[in-house]
């Protein structure tokens, strides 16, 4: 190491041990200076030294005493959460949910507002925003980071919304326009990519590598995680696998219409009403209603469920050519209802039909996929900032 770097090794190493302070305290919850320096394993008075640093900075405080041994209680340490909020917002074409959680992780205020057909998306979102901010006590300058999940495409190199079906009013320039009106940083992500984020950290797909999330739904698509990260593509159209052309479906020669065609014609919200009627499962509601009623069915439903497994192994079935992923979760609400009978099924049918053999799952995320994985995108942005200011 060049003698004109050693100056700001010790101020890089204080910065490097407050930040896993920080992160023990984030993962262990309270600890004393005793415990931090244990953990950490840094001196006593190296240890104090840095909770004092904490303290200044106003990111640890006192939160209690722990009992035992000799001599006076040992006082223990907590991250404030109060430091930073984040804001996750989940927007689809009928509402926008918004929730807010502080640097802790913990959602501290949550609310849901309804979308007209002519509604601005700029006083939507900064209508969902305050709402929650008020309802968590989080004043709008605390906010560090608003992460806006939606369907469609997101430009990986500029973080604008390209196409988006569902929102035919969110288009090129709204990203501005939201940070100029809310007046805090702002960003766009596709819904199904933070569904997956949203597993990798509590769900199915917690500790897996390489994975690809199948989002059934209203709509379809899939995130692809590569090496433990996101894979977005070029112009942030990987995983568009509902217009994966299919031998026997209509395919459009403009992508850009509304009309559906490919994949998506096979296993969306639509297609499945539609197969679960000739089975003899109506349902004049929720498509998941009809799955979960076969599944309840028993043998019954086989021939129901058999045949939307087919279809969606043949989704499941090319991308597992193409990246042989160690794991495949099915979500969205047919996903989710499906559950490990539809997700079994799947995984027999592509072992079937291809030379690879994923292990197929259902999520094992209870709700709000979307907005949960919009949530961690802000702490994991907004926790590096504050705790790397710690430097």
């Amino acid at each position: 190491m060049s003698s004109a770097r050693l100056p700001g090794t010790p101020r890089l190493l204080r910065a490097l041990n407050d930040r896993a302070a920080l992160e023990l305290l984030l993962s262990r919850g309270p600890l004393t200076r005793a415990q931090l320096g244990e953990l950490t394993g840094l001196s006593k008075v190296t240890a104090s030294q840095l909770v004092e640093r904490l303290e200044e900075r106003g990111l640890v405080a006192r939160v209690g005493e722990q009992a035992g041994g000799r001599g006076p209680n040992a006082q223990m340490y907590a991250v404030v959460p109060a430091t930073a909020f984040v804001v996750g917002v989940e927007a689809g074409p009928a509402h926008v949910v918004a929730g807010v959680a502080d640097i802790t992780g913990n959602i501290v205020g949550r609310t849901d507002v309804a979308i007209g057909d002519g509604d601005d998306p700029v006083k939507v979102v900064h209508a969902a925003v305050i709402e929650a901010a008020t309802a968590a006590g989080a004043p709008i300058e605390r906010i560090r980071r608003i992460v806006l999940g939606t369907p469609g495409l997101v430009d990986p190199k500029s973080g604008e919304i390209t196409f988006a079906w569902d929102l035919p009013r969110w288009h090129r320039g709204l990203l501005t326009a939201l940070r100029d009106d809310l007046n805090r940083p702002v960003m766009f992500e596709n819904d199904v990519n933070l569904a997956a984020i949203a597993e990798q950290h509590s769900g199915a797909a917690v500790g897996a590598q390489d994975f690809v999330l199948v989002w059934l739904d209203r709509g379809v698509g899939t995130a692809v995680v590569l090496g433990g990260r996101l894979h977005r593509g070029s112009v942030g159209a990987a995983g568009e696998i509902g217009y994966l052309p299919v031998a026997g479906t209509q395919v459009t020669r403009d992508a850009s219409r509304r009309s559906k065609s490919g994949f998506r014609t096979l296993v969306d919200a639509a297609a499945v009403r539609a197969i679960a009627k000739t089975h003899g499962f109506k349902s004049t509601g929720a498509a998941a209603d009809a799955v979960r009623a076969a599944i309840a069915a028993g043998t019954a439903g086989s021939p129901f469920l058999d045949e939307l497994a087919r279809r969606i192994s043949l989704g499941v079935a090319s991308v597992g050519l193409v990246l042989d992923p160690e794991l495949v979760v099915l979500a969205g609400e047919i996903g989710q209802a499906g559950g490990a009978d539809l997700a079994q099924r799947v995984q027999h049918e592509v072992a079937a039909i291809a030379v690879v053999s994923p292990r197929v799952v259902a999520t094992e995320v209870a709700s709000e996929p979307v907005l949960h994985g919009a949530i961690l995108t802000g702490l994991d942005a907004v926790r590096e900032e504050v705790f790397g200011s710690t430097a």
